[in-house]
């Protein structure tokens, strides 16, 4: 998937980049800070990452932006046209600020979060 979106121009730092073991382990609240630190947009497959206090925090904290794709099995290359369709969109919620959780949506992107 990172490679789709930056074949569209997207930037994409992964989680992989930055830990070992593609961060198997490390805590979701420790990459999302390490990201948000840097002002990077936070991505996740995970949708109940805001009912789990540790986790969404630092989103809360730092006055972040956080989006989350609402269906885990979809191939890649969906996930990327999912993504990049909504591009326009994504940037006006980062722009907006947080603190904000949003869901991508098949046809839209929706706040979810508080």
């Amino acid at each position: 998937m990172a490679e789709g979106l930056r074949s569209r121009g997207w930037t994409v730092h992964r989680i992989g980049d930055v830990f070992p073991d593609d961060g198997q382990d490390i805590p979701d609240q420790e990459w999302i800070t390490y990201g948000l630190d840097r002002s990077w947009v936070p991505l996740t497959k995970d949708g109940r990452i805001m009912s789990r206090d540790l986790e969404i925090q630092p989103v809360l904290e730092r006055e972040a932006v956080l989006f989350y794709l609402d269906n885990q099995q979809l191939l890649s290359v969906e996930m990327v046209e999912r993504l990049d369709a909504r591009r326009e969109a994504i940037h006006r919620a980062v722009v907006r600020g947080g603190p904000a959780a949003y869901a991508l949506r098949r046809d839209r992107i929706e706040r979810t979060w508080p």
